[in-house]
Parts: structure tokens; sequence; C-alpha cells
């Protein structure tokens, strides 16, 4: 491949929230690391998402998940960028056949971190919780139902301004993140074993045309296999269980030797109904979590599986 300079560097597309801008200097240090090039080699191009021009609604609402990659595929399909960079949990579970994650890094703490109380069982009865998650709204309901969920949304400055100006009592917030903005020490983090994360939760997932080989190559030199298999995992468990960005859905995958273990929980979205289910199974075995999906379908009560539509055949 032709190595990029910096009079024609590698075009890196990115969303413009200030997460979004450290995942893609994170992924360009790597990748600069890796490789031996120099910053000036690889041009961050940002674009603003439909996701971050819509914050007065809950994203289910206004179209899903689309509504965070729609403007960066479109700029790699024609060719205005190289490669892109996502937030995995983001990131739809059925993607363009023209398009390819070429790279996950190394995830980062997939807990969720509480802020406004130490803990679930510290909220005062009764408490108002902002979050527009399924997933967060039914952990929560299912452990403190007496509590009231309010959507809220916007980058972190704006959640935790909004918890300083009373219009919630506490609101969630993804551990990873505040890492990764430099935000420690921000609330209090939820033992992932008993708030289980979403699917893809921690991940960047780095994008590029499935047939440019050459960005391919390159990638794969910063991609952390450990990572990109759970990931890869966690997305064929939503591609087996057909959810949509309404359906409260969580998961948590650990590593075991030369094995996965995947523990997943459905809700019905009020908190009320929820099922679980884990299974254990070689990590490039990618039927093994639609199996488990299959599982939870058949489990899952009708308040639950009212929620899920038919399982998407091809996930890529």
């Amino acid at each position: 491949m032709n190595r990029p300079t910096p009079e024609n560097p590698l075009r890196l597309g990115t969303r413009s929230s200030p997460l979004a801008m450290a995942q893609a200097h994170e992924a360009r240090d790597r990748l600069c690391v890796a490789a031996s090039f120099d910053a000036a080699c690889i041009e961050i191009v940002s674009v603003r998402a439909s996701g971050d021009k819509v914050q007065d609604r809950p994203l289910a609402e206004i179209g899903g998940k689309a509504l965070w990659t729609k403007e960066l595929d479109a700029a790699l399909m024609a060719g205005e960028i190289d490669f892109a960079v996502h937030s995995a949990k983001d990131v739809e579970t059925i993607r363009p056949a023209e398009i390819a994650i070429a790279a996950v890094l190394e995830r980062e703490d997939v807990r969720d971190v509480l802020v406004g109380a130490a803990s679930i069982a510290a909220l005062p009865p009764g408490a108002v919780v902002g979050t527009s998650a399924p997933r967060r709204a039914a952990q929560l309901l299912h452990a403190r139902p007496d509590c009231r969920v309010v959507p809220i949304r916007g980058n972190v400055a704006t959640r935790l301004s909004k918890l300083a100006a009373g219009e919630v009592d506490a609101t969630f917030l993804a551990l990873a993140g505040l890492n990764r903005l430099g935000e420690t020490g921000t609330g209090h983090p939820l033992d992932a074993q008993e708030w289980l994360p979403a699917p893809g939760q921690a991940a960047i997932a780095i994008e590029c045309r499935a047939d440019d080989d050459s960005t391919r190559e390159l990638l794969a030199t910063i991609d952390h296999a450990p990572s990109h298999r759970a990931l890869l995992a966690e997305r064929a468990l939503l591609a087996g269980l057909g959810g949509t960005c309404h359906s409260p859905i969580a998961a948590l995958t650990t590593h075991a030797g030369e094995e996965l273990l995947l523990r997943a929980a459905l809700f019905s979205p009020d908190g009320a109904e929820r099922i679980e289910e884990s299974l254990r199974f070689p990590a490039e075995d990618m039927d093994a979590p639609r199996q488990l999906a299959n599982c939870l379908l058949t489990m899952a009560p009708p308040a639950i599986a009212a929620h899920f539509v038919k399982p998407q055949a091809d996930l890529r």
C-alpha cells in the first residue's frame, strides 16, 4: 500500500461530539504508533450526525441508530473519507455489504455510572431518573419500580447540567466515555455482573469500505482480537434477537481461556418482566450467540416478546 503523507493523508471520519472526537484521536494515535506515521498523515474529518442535531426526543422515536452512522456511511461510500470511527453500541446490527468493521480497539470499562446517588438502592423513593436508553430504563424499573423515568439526551456535559439544574434526581453515563473524556471520578460505577451493560458498550469500532484492501490491512495493525471477537458475539446475539431501538437488551461478554461466556437479559419496557440466559462457546463460533438468542426468545413472555421482530439473516 502507498503510505500516507501530510500532503496526501488518510481521512478519518467521525462525529463532531466531544466523545466522538476523543475516540477519533485515540484511533489516530494508535494507528500512528502501530504504522510509524506522523499524526499529520491522518486527517480527522468531523461531521454532525443527525442524532446530534435532534436532542429533544428519544433516539428510538426519530430513526434509531442509523442517525449516528448515515452521514459517515455516505461519506465513506462517496470516497470522501477512508475510514470511520464509531462507538460500537451505536452501530446498527445489519450494515451495508459495502462497509466492513476492519478493527476494534481494546475495549474500555463496560460499566454504567450512576450520577446523583451512590447506588440504585440509595435512590430516594420516587426518584426521577433521566435516561432515554430502554435498557437502562427497564433495568432501573425492574430494580426500583417506584422510580420515574424521564427522557434525557445530549452529551456528557448536557446531561450533567440537567442534573445540576434539578431537572432529574439522577442519570446514567457510560464509564468508558467518562474515562475517554478525562472525567474520572464522576458518579458511581455499577457492578457489571448486577447491572448488565449494552451490547457493544465501551468498544470502538473502525469501519472502512469492504473492498479497500490496503486500508483494511492497515487497520488490522490496531485490531484487538479479543475485543473484536466479543463485539462480534454481541452483534450476532442482536441479529438473532431481531431487536430494535425500543427493545431493552443487556449483554456482557467475558473471556474464559479460548472461550467466550456471553450473558444476556431481556426486559419488558416497564421492567416488570425479566429473563436471562448465558452460554459458553469457542470464541470463533458465531452461531452460538444466535442459539442463545433463540433460547431467550423461546423463554420470553408476551410482554417481552412483543418488542422483538423476526431475526434478520445477514450480519456484517
